[in-house]
């Protein structure tokens, strides 16, 4: 194993607590850390692991603390407010950064950094959990079995409860609305902007089309430029959707943010441990090309959360023990588009 060290940034939240405790049991000992100082020291203390405490609001405190580590898995969300400042921090300690949003204009802002990430010789790697790893293999799969294709469409449908931290993504997500890729260009378009049923292995679904950052990451791992992804939704639910179309303005604000966030503060917990073992993600893929030939793929996976934790540390293992390419980077072009189908209880059908 390398002597390289790293550190799980966040490991007091749903996601990161998991990620810490799957770390400790393979031996990968992280330096957890956060803002969170009863919560990060008993975790470390019952998990034999070192422990930092800063926030993310001063950049030469975030610095000072990543100069000790060669890797930092940044797991507090929302991303779109904390991603900045710890990217920042990364490309000036020239320490490699992973996290795992799924945010899309975090894509984009780190794609922004790629020079200087090249420069600085960091690697910069966000959305190494769900829904990025599996759908980004997926994409690169499809692509290999139609070179030419010009469209990708992605489709989920996810079991099982968000957690607090997502669900807080989410409602910072009503800020952008939706988006697609046309022509090579990331396009706003209204809520619910294309509704279709999605043939999916464990029957059809209808579904329609949402922001999240496949839009960005399967853009830059294929080339192929033109991308929709869709998520299930029952008709009342994409009805409402629709009339909240005039609303967009106003679902950005700090007001209603502020209204929103305050709704989940108690009712998104994540799941439990019984919750995650006994829900699925179904995704489905497909590409066409310029006449008119498709190729479609499916992919199951275990609850979001429990992807999330493999591919993560699966991508960090990789990191510690291989040479680094610097840049950004998503984690099909790294890990290649056989990588999710390492990851425990996940099933590939290409069609």
């Amino acid at each position: 194993m390398s002597n390289k060290k790293w550190m799980l940034y966040g490991a007091n939240g749903y996601t990161g607590e998991l990620i810490a405790r799957e770390a400790q049991k393979r031996g990968l000992k992280p330096i957890l850390a956060g803002r969170n100082q009863e919560v990060i020291s008993s975790l470390a203390k019952e998990l034999g692991l070192e422990f930092r405490i800063f926030t993310l609001e001063s950049s030469s405190f975030i610095i000072e603390a990543l100069t000790q580590v060669n890797l930092v898995l940044h797991c507090a969300g929302p991303f779109s407010a904390t991603s900045e400042p710890m990217v920042g921090a990364c490309l000036a300690s020239k320490t490699h950064y992973l996290d795992i949003t799924g945010e899309l204009e975090v894509f984009e802002y780190v794609r922004r950094q790629h020079e200087l990430a090249v420069k600085r010789g960091v690697m910069l790697m966000p959305g190494v959990g769900f829904d990025v790893v599996p759908t980004d293999c997926l994409a690169l799969n499809l692509k290999k079995f139609l070179p030419d294709a010009t469209h990708l469409k992605l489709a989920f449908d996810a079991e099982g409860r968000p957690s607090h931290g997502t669900a807080l993504t989410m409602i910072e997500g009503l800020k952008v609305g939706v988006r697609i890729r046309e022509n090579g260009v990331i396009k706003s378009v209204p809520f619910a902007y294309k509704v279709a049923e999605i043939p999916f292995l464990h029957g059809p679904k209808l579904a329609t089309t949402i922001p999240w950052g496949d839009v960005s990451t399967a853009y830059y791992t294929t080339g192929i430029p033109n991308i929709e992804v869709y998520k299930t939704f029952g008709k009342t639910d994409i009805t409402k959707m629709k009339l909240l179309r005039p609303l967009k303005p106003l679902l950005g604000t700090e007001a209603i943010q502020h209204y929103l966030k305050s709704k989940i503060a108690n009712n998104f917990r994540g799941p439990d441990v019984v919750d995650r073992m006994n829900t699925k993600c179904y995704i489905w893929g497909q590409v066409t090309n310029g006449i008119g030939q498709t190729k479609e793929a499916h992919l199951v996976t275990p609850n979001g959360y429990v992807v999330t934790v493999h591919a993560a540390l699966g991508v960090v293992e990789y990191l510690l023990n291989y040479e680094i390419e610097p840049g950004v980077k998503t984690p099909a072009a790294v890990m290649g588009e056989h990588f999710v189908r390492t990851l425990p209880g996940v099933e590939l059908k290409i069609e």
